[in-house]
C-alpha cells in the first residue's frame, strides 16, 4: 500500500515588523523538504547519499531575519514577476512602454526592488504538499496587470520535488517565474560545490553583454567551456541561460556529487535553464560557489526580444509551468 506525503506546518519565526511566518514540512521516500511562507522559500532539502546517510543539500538560512538580511542571493526563493533580467528597466507591450524598478544598475533583476521573494504568501495544504499563493497588484514594481500567482510544492512517490507554477492576469503583462535554490549535493555545510559533475541537454546559450543582458544571439556551446552535453565537473564563473533541447523524456539536467553518490535530475516544461555558480557568495554564511543554481525559466530580457520564446500573459490565459527535481544515488 502506497502512502502519500506527510505534510506538517508550524510557526517558524517573525519578520522584523512582527508578522508571523509559517514553515511547511513535506516528507516522502527519503526526501524531506521545508518551505516557508516568506518568499515561498525552499529552506531545506534533505536526501540520502550512497551510504544511506541523509544530508542537507539546499543552501538555507536559520530564521526569517537572515532571509531579510541576505536578500541578494535569493536563497531558495520564488522570484518574479519576471525572473532574471529586463534590460534598461523597461519594455514595450501592445505599444505602451512600461518602466519597471531598476535594482541592478539600470536593469531589473528578479522582479525589482520588492519581488515575490520578499512577499508573504498564503498557504494551504493540498494532496502531497502545500500550495502558496499571492496577488501582485497592477503597477507593483511597474508591472501592468493584477496577477494572481500560485506555487505548489509536492513530493512524488519516489521523493522527487515537484514545483508547479500558475498565474492569471486581468490585463496584459509579462511573467517569468523560477525557484532560486542553490544545490550542494555534498552537503550545504561542505564548502564549495565546484567539482560537481553536470550534464545539460543544451547545445546553445544566450550570450550576454557587460550588463548581463542577452545580445539576442543563440551561441553554440560546441568547443567552448559552456558545453555540458556530456557530464563534466563544474568550474567557477557561470551565470548564463541555456537553451534546452527536446529530450524525449530524459532529464534536461543532471547534477552529480561523486563523493556522496547523490544525483539530482531536473525535468521542466520551461525552454531555458540558468546555470549560476554563485561566485559572489561570501558576504553571508556561505563561501563563494557554495551552491549551484539551476533555475528553470524563460529567457532573460524576453520582453525586449521578440525572437525569444514569448512571456506575455493575457486575460483569459493561464501561465502554467512545472519543474521536477529528482533525487537518487549512483
Amino acid at each position: 500500500m502506497t502512502t502519500g506525503t506527510a505534510v506538517q506546518s508550524e510557526d517558524f519565526s517573525t519578520l522584523t515588523d512582527g508578522t508571523p511566518v509559517r514553515r511547511w514540512t513535506l516528507e516522502r521516500g527519503g526526501t524531506r523538504v521545508r518551505v516557508l511562507t516568506y518568499g515561498a522559500v525552499v529552506q531545506s532539502v534533505v536526501v540520502p547519499g550512497r551510504d544511506g546517510a541523509r544530508a542537507e543539500v539546499a543552501l538555507g538560512l536559520p530564521d526569517v531575519t537572515a532571509y531579510e538580511t541576505y536578500t541578494g542571493p535569493y536563497f531558495g526563493a520564488v522570484v518574479g514577476r519576471y525572473a532574471n533580467r529586463i534590460g534598461g528597466g523597461s519594455f514595450v507591450l501592445d505599444g505602451r512602454t512600461h518602466r519597471v524598478t531598476a535594482n541592478e544598475g539600470r536593469n531589473t533583476l528578479h522582479g525589482g526592488g520588492r519581488g515575490f521573494d520578499k512577499r508573504l504568501w498564503d498557504a494551504a495544504e493540498v494532496p502531497d504538499g502545500v500550495r502558496l499563493s499571492l496577488v501582485a497588484e497592477d503597477g507593483e514594481e511597474g508591472f501592468p496587470g493584477r496577477l494572481a500567482v500560485s506555487v505548489t510544492y509536492t513530493l512524488d512517490e519516489d521523493g522527487a520535488l515537484r514545483i508547479a507554477y500558475r498565474a492569471t492576469t486581468d490585463a496584459p503583462t509579462v511573467v517569468n517565474l523560477t525557484n532560486h535554490t542553490y544545490w550542494n549535493l555534498a552537503g550545504a555545510d561542505s564548502g564549495s560545490a565546484l567539482g560537481h559533475e553536470l550534464r545539460l541537454a543544451a547545445g546553445r546559450i544566450t550570450p550576454v553583454d557587460g550588463e548581463s543582458i542577452p545580445t539576442g544571439e543563440l551561441l553554440p556551446v560546441e568547443g567552448t567551456r559552456f558545453d555540458f552535453r556530456e557530464p563534466k565537473p563544474v568550474g567557477p564563473g557561470y551565470d548564463v541561460n541555456y537553451v534546452l533541447e527536446e529530450t524525449g523524456g530524459e532529464p534536461a539536467a543532471e547534477l552529480y556529487d561523486p563523493a556522496s553518490g547523490r544525483l539530482m535530475s531536473v525535468r521542466t516544461t520551461e525552454p531555458g535553464i540558468q546555470l549560476y555558480t554563485a561566485d559572489h557568495l561570501g558576504d553571508g554564511p556561505f563561501v563563494p560557489c557554495a551552491g549551484i543554481a539551476l533555475e528553470t525559466q524563460h529567457f532573460p530580457d524576453s520582453p525586449n526580444r521578440p525572437e525569444f520564446p514569448g512571456t506575455v500573459l493575457r486575460p483569459g490565459e493561464e501561465f502554467a509551468s512545472t519543474t521536477v527535481y529528482g533525487f537518487s544515488v549512483r
